[in-house]
This record gives structure tokens, sequence and C-alpha cells, in this order.
């Protein structure tokens, strides 16, 4: 289906070519003064230089041939040459009632659907998640949801930490402790238990306490390097504790990600690509890509039309150990292999630009990658507090997200219990679905690459730019459209009508504009405009609701018309927090 953009500017470039001009100049663009049209087009001014002609002049013979317009209700030529464009109501509504029959309201399938991969999450083992994982994990769905939505097969994969040498310092911790465990006998044969000897709380304690000694114990970390080495060469036993670790830490964190209502397609780890780098490294090195510089194999991938230093990207390092890039460009090269992908995407911190410029070239100068393969790299901004510094807990330490979330569960709860009484479980249920559009909505609000203020006092508030303002919206809609099937009403049979007032042409034209800002929104990866879009819905629908009497209409073709828009407006705004990754309670 034409955006609704895409509809009026072609009339407009007819009224321009019927006038003696180009077509070109018949853009039509959303009006920057909404206070004085709908829409505008400033092509006339962009043709005076062309046609030698005053503006205002071409700007009044364009509007002359748009007199008879079924578009158009007024076309206003204004000093020194805009056209202000007010849309016909029965073209409004007409558009509308084709936007709501088409699938996804109207939003255009791709002719060839990409295969696309987002690499989100990057959690290591062993250790809780915390609030520096909270951006990822909820930009990370959020593009998954909006590209899939626009048509695409994406696959979601977490790319757990789970090798390297914090698996080293967690055996050689555990065989400190519990030296008689059958893991650390070299000579036992029989199975292992099924069940870890560890929890996960244990697990989270042990790490950071290994970690440490191994700073201050030349003789610790030399033992957690050793362990390292036998456990990636396939010592029998730490494979065996290694994949305790794994089952336990993975549990855990698909408890916590569940929470976030964030999905993962795959849970694979650095340890999967660990038997692909050998021939990997072989492979550069025949390809005349690697040399050893310094001991170190490395790829050189700066080019010419550089204006900054870019540094080789290192391979082995000089004792012939993988680094983090080894295992990224392994993974990309394991991705190509098994999923063939068209688009990569990695939602990562922003501070990691360097690596990934280093990441991908490399990948591109080997010939991991088809020369069409797009690589992407979507660097997010850090999450503060109110002091603008990283977010911390009150003493001051890095938030576990688990306590953020019960945080703002327990200040919706207050919120929602506050002056009115509500049963218990169902106040609790409430509280979480509308701290996690909190959460989420303050977070993708803004535009990715940016640092945000984490402030909770109007994360959670009600009123504003906020998730619980949204979901109330929504709330709302959903009271008259239960109030109406309560009076006998359906909400089958209702037909959209032309708008009469100002509020209900003000709702449609937010409404018309969705398609656009879908596409848009996937295009660009930018779930902020999802954001943007629902909050402009919102404040139109509220706008609407106050200055209307829905269900007191004595008209009853009228108050089917405002019950299907209603209806349509549900849709949609459910339809966009779905993709944000949060919904609506029934009630609030």
């Amino acid at each position: 289906m034409n955006k609704i953009l895409d509809v009026i500017s072609d009339e407009m470039k007819r009224a321009f070519v019927a006038a003696g001009y180009s077509k070109e100049l018949g853009k039509v663009t959303l009006s920057n003064r909404p206070d004085l049209c709908e829409y505008q087009c400033n092509g006339a001014m962009a043709g005076a230089k062309q046609y030698k002609k005053a503006p205002i002049m071409i700007a009044q013979e364009v509007a002359g041939e748009l007199t008879a317009s079924e578009i158009f209700e007024e076309v206003s030529a204004v000093a020194p040459g805009f056209l202000n464009l007010k849309l016909k109501p029965k073209f409004l509504r007409d558009y509308l009632l084709q936007m709501s029959h088409e699938p996804k309201f109207g939003l255009d399938m791709p002719v060839k659907p990409k295969k696309i991969v987002i690499d989100y999450g990057g959690p290591n083992v062993a250790k809780p998640l915390h609030v520096g994982h909270l951006r990822s994990a909820i930009i990370g769905e959020s593009i998954k949801r909006i590209a899939r939505y626009a048509g695409h097969e994406v696959i979601g994969d977490i790319h757990l930490g789970d090798w390297g040498l914090q698996m080293g310092l967690i055996v050689t911790e555990l065989e400190e402790r519990f030296p008689e465990l059958p893991y650390f006998d070299e000579s036992f044969q029989g199975e292992y238990p099924k069940e870890a000897p560890f929890t996960i709380s244990e697990l989270e304690e042990i790490y950071p306490l290994a970690s440490g000694k191994s700073k201050e114990d030349a003789e610790y970390r030399t033992k957690a390097m050793n362990a390292t080495f036998k456990l990636q060469n396939g010592e029998r036993g730490y494979r065996a504790l290694w994949q305790h670790i794994l089952d336990v830490s993975v549990a855990d964190l698909k408890k916590n990600y569940r929470n976030l209502n964030v999905e993962f397609d795959l849970w694979k780890g650095e340890s999967d690509v660990h038997d692909l780098i050998p021939h990997m490294v072989e492979d550069m090195k025949a390809g005349g890509y690697a040399y050893i510089s310094e001991g170190a194999l490395v790829v050189d991938v700066k080019e010419e039309t550089d204006t900054k230093e870019i540094p080789p990207c290192m391979i082995l390092k000089s004792d012939g150990a993988a680094l983090y890039n080894t295992t990224d460009l392994a993974t990309i090269r394991e991705r190509m292999d098994q999923i063939h992908p068209d688009e990569l995407i990695y939602v990562v911190d922003k501070r990691q630009d360097l690596y990934f410029e280093q990441v991908f070239r490399c990948a591109r100068k080997t010939k991991l990658v088809e020369p069409e393969t797009e690589l992407k790299f979507l660097g997010f901004g850090t999450m503060n507090g109110k002091d603008g510094k990283p977010f911390k807990t009150r003493e001051g330490g890095v938030m576990r997200l688990e306590s953020l979330l019960t945080e703002i569960n327990e200040e919706m709860y207050k919120k929602i219990t506050d002056n009115r009484t509500v049963d218990e479980d169902e106040a609790r249920d409430i509280a979480r679905i509308v701290a996690l559009s909190a959460v989420k909505y303050g977070d993708l609000s803004n535009q990715a690459s940016k640092d945000y203020i984490f402030d909770i006092d109007r994360f959670t508030s009600f009123e504003g730019d906020t998730g619980p303002y949204i979901l109330y919206t929504i709330v709302r809609i959903k009271s008259i459209l239960s109030k109406y099937k309560d009076m006998g009403g359906s909400l089958v049979e209702v037909m959209l009508q032309e708008p009469a007032s100002e509020s209900e042409k003000g709702l449609m034209l937010q409404l018309v504009s969705f398609n656009a800002m879908m596409e848009s929104a996937n295009e660009e990866i930018a779930p902020h405009k999802v954001c943007s879009y629902i909050y402009d819905l919102a404040n139109a629908f509220n706008h609407f609701y106050h200055e209307t009497k829905i269900l007191t209409e004595e008209d009853p073709v009228r108050k089917e018309g405002f019950i299907a828009l209603l209806v349509l407006t549900r849709d949609i705004l459910e339809t966009c927090i779905e993709v944000l990754g949060f919904q609506a309670p029934e009630r609030m």
C-alpha cells in the first residue's frame, strides 16, 4: 500500500506538471507549522531559480491546478512561495479504511526478505546480569521484533562469554575448595554427577573472589591459566565441570531475560567456535592476509582513505592464545557457513566502535563474508544516574539487573495501590507489566547512540513521555470499548466515518503515518522512532477523548465511527508496544 505522503506527493506532482513545471518539485512533507496546515510543499521555492519566476507566482499557479482535487480540501499559496495543504475528510477516511483492512496496516513487505543475525546480549556466564547489560538486551530485542514485523527473517544470538581465563579461575577456585570432587581426579573413569556441585549464588560469589586472588597471587593465576589451557584442550573432568557452570548460569540468565521479555533464538558462546579457530588462522596465513608482527599474528586493516590510525587486527597473541577478535571472526565464519545471513547487526556499547571497525574490515579482507553481506555496528550510549555518571547502587557499586527491576516493580506497586483498594496479586501483576514498560520505553525513547539519564521517578510517571502514560492510554481505550460492548454494541461491524472535528481529524492524521514510520524505524534501525510515534498518537487520542462524548453520542452512525477509530488506535498502539517488547494490561 502506498504511504500517504507518496499518495499526496503524486497528486502535487501532477499539479506541478499541469502548471508547466518539473514533477520533482512536488514533494510533500509533514507541516512544520501544524497550527497553519497539515502538510506542506516547498517546491515553488526550489523552482524559482530554475524557472526565473517569483516562487509565489509558481505556488499560485500550482494551487490553481488543485481546485478540483479529491485529496486536498485546502491548498494555500503563502508568501514567499509555500504551499500549505489540508486533506479532505473523505480522502483521509478512505485511506484509513483501506489501511485498516490491509495486512500490517498497509506496511509493504520486502520483495526479497533479508536473513538477519542480531548479536545482542553478550553476558559472561557465572556472573549476574547488571544494569550494563540492560541496553543491549532491550535495544537488540526491539530491533529484532521491528525487523520481523517488517517481513525479514531474524535470528537473535546472545553470544555468551563462556570461554577463556574466567572459566579457568572458577575451576581453580572450585579445586581449592573441593579437591575431593571427581572432576579433579585424572584417573577417574566413571560418569560425573548430573547435578552441579554449586548453586548460582555460590557461582556468582566464586568468580569475583577468584579474580581478585589472581591479581594478588601469581601462583594462583598460573594455576588458573593452566586450568584454562586444560579446559580448552579437552580435559575430561574440566569439560564436565564447565558444562555444569554453563547449565547453571544459562538457567539463571534465561529467568532474568524472561523477566525483561527478551528471547534469544541461539544460546551460542565463544566456546562454540573454539575448534574453528585453527583452520581459520591457517586460511588467513595461506591467503597472505595474516603475518607475524612483534611475535603476534595480525592482519592489516587500514585503508588509503583513513584519516585516523586504524591498528592491525590481532588474530593470535605472541604466546599463540586467541583473543576476542579471534572468536568474533570465527563466529562470523560460523554464521556465514551455517546461517548464510544477508546482514549481521551487533548491538554493543558505542565505545567498542574501533574494535568492530577492525573486526569488520578483517572479515571483509579475509573473505569471511560475501562482498554484499552487510555488517552493522549499532553502538549504544551509557545509562547514567541523575548525577550524569554511569548508574550505580546507593552504595556506589554496580547494580544487579534483578535489583533494578525489583526496585521499579515496587515503585509501580506503590503508585497502583495508592489511595485505592486493589487485589494484591492483580496489583503485583499490573505493577510488573507497567514497570517493564517504564524501563523499556525509558531506554528506547532515546536515540540508541546517546547516553541517557535513568530517572525512576520520571520513567514511572503516568504523565508525560513515558511507558506508563502509553499503557494508561491503551487501557483507557480498552475500558471504553468494554463499556460499549456491555451496552450491546459490536466491535466487528463498526465503520469509520469522516472526521467531524479537528481532534478527530488530528487522531486520524496520526494513524495514517503508521506504515511510513514503521518502515523508517526498520530501515534506520531506530526503535526511538516507534516511541516518538506512539507518544504523538497517545496525545492525539487523549485530546480527542477529552473533547468528544464517545459513549453518549446520540447519532448511532457517529458513535460507531468513534468506536471504529478507537479499535484502530488500540490495535496500532498495541502493535507498536509489541515491537518495543512490552504489553498493556487489561486495566490499571
